[in-house]
């Protein structure tokens, strides 16, 4: 068995992981340092993870097979995610894998829905445990130090509503509006008549709740809709944490609606996990269980499909460490409930759960895992010459809920 260790590990130029089980046996799989050492239950358990090590590392750590030697997952996800970076993948195995990802990636509308209820119609007490306060599911912007998650949350939202320069009673269109939170923002501190769309009925359910809740009913309207049926004109079009379920055959399709709907002095936010290597395929393990059909976009990808839309990219910028700090966040509150999510949803679920966090953070702090926000109008004169009024949002008296 170490000698099919050894051959796979000839592709890693740094990091080892080493396995030793109950038996007093020991293998490694690459050479060189960072090294963490892993408990496994039984030589069957590694036997399994050769076969397929892409599907069975995340699997097998659900099922308890595996766990880390000092108890840490986090150091152990960053010698693996080192030696994951470390690899130059040829490309007659690349292109192939690429190919293969996108025809999964074919999202029909009905499709599209199933996948989505997947992973958002979970039980909605799940993530009021560990998101902020008002529900937001995607990268805080930690704007300044010592920022808690709540107010975060709040200066992305601040930021967005920068980019997208909004004029009182603005019509607004949210792809992918989640539990409402953006557009109840953009409604309360904006004066903005929002329409956000969803696929998830749970969060349909919930959005419109909070919004009746805030008396905001007549001024945000939520709908079960996918992208490809809104009609209408907006004056804004913001997308936050929804592309990365599009999948790429749908990319043109997407840009042209959203060229469609905006008004010609309009102005679009697309806010999306990105990738900073070349065109890939979703992790086998976060496609399975997590997010199936998804893809997390080169930016070579999302500008070449962008593109033929005729939209005119305004600003383009990268976010780093920003979701790698939520992710931190939302896995301490995760965590710190686990018990209670043990007796209602089993240990194999909790184990998966805190391994989706746990993976998800460390692809921000050692793989190649970033956030891309490109701004979009069909005017070039439409926004200011330089990019000033996009922080005036982070001066002190801008945001009471960042006092």
């Amino acid at each position: 068995m170490q000698a099919a260790f050894d051959w796979i590990g000839r592709q890693f130029k740094q990091g080892c992981l080493e396995f030793r089980t109950p038996d007093g046996g020991v293998w490694t799989l690459g050479r060189s340092e960072p090294r963490a050492v892993i408990h496994a239950d039984s030589r069957a358990t590694l036997r399994r993870l050769l076969v397929n090590p892409r599907l069975a590392f995340g699997e097998l750590y659900m099922d308890g097979h595996w766990q880390p030697a000092d108890g840490d997952l986090m150091d152990t996800l960053k010698v693996a995610m080192t030696m994951i970076g470390s690899v130059e993948t040829p490309a007659w195995i690349r292109r192939p894998r690429i190919l293969l990802a996108k025809l999964h990636e074919l999202n029909s509308p009905l499709r599209a829905r199933r996948r989505v209820s997947h992973h958002y119609d979970l039980d909605h007490a799940l993530y009021a445990a560990f998101l902020d306060r008002d529900l937001h599911y995607s990268c805080a912007y930690f704007h300044a130090p010592d920022l808690s998650l709540e107010a975060a949350q709040q200066a992305k939202c601040a930021y967005i509503a920068a980019k997208l320069d909004l004029r009182p009673g603005a019509r607004v269109l949210d792809i992918g509006c989640g539990w409402g939170s953006l557009a109840l923002y953009l409604a309360e501190h904006h004066g903005a008549q929002v329409t956000g769309v969803t696929l998830s009925t749970e969060q349909l359910d919930v959005a419109k709740m909070r919004a009746k809740q805030r008396g905001l009913q007549q001024q945000v309207k939520f709908r079960l809709q996918d992208y490809r049926k809104v009609e209408g004109e907006f004056d804004a079009v913001v997308s936050v944490g929804m592309f990365e379920h599009v999948g790429r055959p749908q990319y043109p399709i997407y840009f042209r609606h959203m060229q469609r709907l905006l008004t010609s002095t309009g102005t679009a936010l697309l806010h999306t996990i990105g990738r900073t290597s070349p065109p890939g395929a979703l992790n086998p393990w976060i496609d399975k269980y997590i997010f199936p059909g998804g893809y997390i976009p080169a930016a070579s990808e999302v500008l070449a499909a962008s593109e033929p839309s005729r939209l005119i990219l305004t600003d383009f910028e990268v976010w780093r460490l920003h979701y790698a700090h939520t992710l931190a966040e939302w896995r301490r509150r995760f965590n710190l409930r686990r018990a209670e999510f043990e007796r209602r949803y089993g240990a194999r679920f909790c184990r998966m759960w805190d391994f989706y966090l746990a993976v998800s953070e460390a692809g921000f702090r050692w793989d190649d895992l970033v956030v891309f926000h490109l701004q979009f109008s069909r005017d070039l004169q439409r926004l200011p010459l330089t990019r000033d009024y996009l922080y005036r949002h982070n001066e002190p008296d801008a945001h009471p809920a960042l006092a």
